[in-house]
């Protein structure tokens, strides 16, 4: 790696640190660099760096077949049970919540335990 890579990976580093910290701070980006002391201009030029080698890692990433995972859906389609109308309040504590893969799933007595199944196949 030659100085000038080394220089520009310290300061993608550096102002990676920066957008993070203003992220954090609940601030808008405007009153972040008016209270850090520089121009939102230079943020938003950081900004764009920082994305711009992110897609450049996510190419070099996206050219390896195994990295990706391909993308499918299984449809889900919620059935209203007879049994909802019979015992309203039954329905309340009878319910089973998965998270996997960032996505939380609720589903009640009355959903289909195969389409269940095939939903977590997906997320998996």
């Amino acid at each position: 790696m030659n100085t000038k890579a080394i220089k520009e990976e310290y300061r993608l580093a550096h102002w990676a640190g920066i957008i993070s910290e203003r992220r954090g701070s609940g601030l808008s980006i405007k009153a972040y660099c008016k209270n850090a002391g520089f121009h939102s201009n230079i943020y938003y030029y950081w900004q764009r760096k920082l994305r711009e080698a992110a897609c450049e890692e996510l190419g070099k990433a996206g050219s390896e077949e195994s990295s990706i995972t391909p993308v499918s859906f299984t449809e889900v389609k919620l059935v209203k049970s007879p049994w909802n109308n019979a015992h309203p309040a039954s329905t309340l504590h009878s319910q089973v919540s998965i998270e996997a893969a960032g996505v939380r799933i609720t589903a009640g007595e009355e959903y289909p335990a195969d389409k269940l199944a095939a939903l977590l196949r997906e997320l998996r």
